[in-house]
């Protein structure tokens, strides 16, 4: 593995588990409960599988954005249509076959959120990429 890949991996997966953070745990996390998501409380949370989570998407979007031509306007784009898809097809898969996926409501919310986030990260991961490209050229 390259060193832009491994670096926009981690940089991406902070990011993902920072700012879910934010968007799903303060900004959205009453609208979630109220539509029928259940959340654990912070103390009943599994951090393990939470941190492994947000690295597993973060390695996701630099891989995928490693393809391409890396940039902060490419990454962006990138994010997006990952985090649409993924949680499109995860979450509609869950309402099909699950008794607590919640109503579509809450599927809406959370594909447009996760679309969101993943284009913020994507960004960033773009940029870290293009940039340690770019010093790699250089050096």
């Amino acid at each position: 593995m390259n060193s832009k890949f491994f670096l926009g991996g981690i940089v991406g997966s902070i990011v993902y588990l920072l700012l879910g953070w934010v968007i799903y745990g303060m900004l959205l996390k009453d609208f979630m409960t109220s539509n029928g998501a259940t959340m654990k409380a912070n103390s009943d949370m599994v951090w393990w599988a939470l941190i492994v989570g947000n690295v597993a998407l973060g390695f996701l979007l630099a891989y995928v954005i490693g393809r391409g031509a890396a940039s902060v306007g490419s990454g962006a784009g990138t994010g997006f249509v990952v985090g649409l898809l993924v949680t499109l097809g995860f979450d509609l898969i869950m309402y099909a076959t699950s008794t607590n996926a919640g109503s579509l409501k809450l599927i809406a919310a959370d594909v447009a959120a996760s679309a969101v986030l993943s284009a913020i990260v994507g960004a960033v991961v773009g940029g870290v990429m293009a940039t340690s490209k770019k010093s790699v050229a250089a050096a």
